[in-house]
């Protein structure tokens, strides 16, 4: 037991490059969404569409990369966590929309 936690400490001592490309791919991301809502001439229908694809990526950067959903056991993708995380970024998406639809 104790050389498992010796060997899973050890891993996490490299710089965390992963960490470093998902935050400035957001920040990158959310730069690009608000621009092409604020200063771009495309329809509202194609702004819409453009920045919730940018806002879905968004999240599945920031799920694979901050929240460590391809590290498990076997190596595979945990399905329940990344299903639970779709249905949670899906709810608070709508549930905005809704909300901005009826303010």
């Amino acid at each position: 037991m104790a050389t498992n936690q010796q060997k899973t400490a050890g891993d996490h001592n490299h710089f965390p490059w992963s960490h470093v490309i998902g935050f400035i791919s957001s920040i990158v991301l959310t730069i690009v969404a608000l621009w092409i809502g604020l200063y771009t001439d495309f329809s509202l229908s194609i702004k819409i569409a453009v920045v919730f694809t940018l806002a879905f990526l968004q999240a599945g950067i920031q799920l694979f990369m901050f929240m460590h959903m391809t590290e498990s056991e076997s190596g595979n993708v945990q399905v329940v966590n990344t299903a639970f995380a779709i249905f949670v970024a899906v709810v608070t998406v709508l549930g905005s929309v809704w909300v901005m639809n009826d303010h």
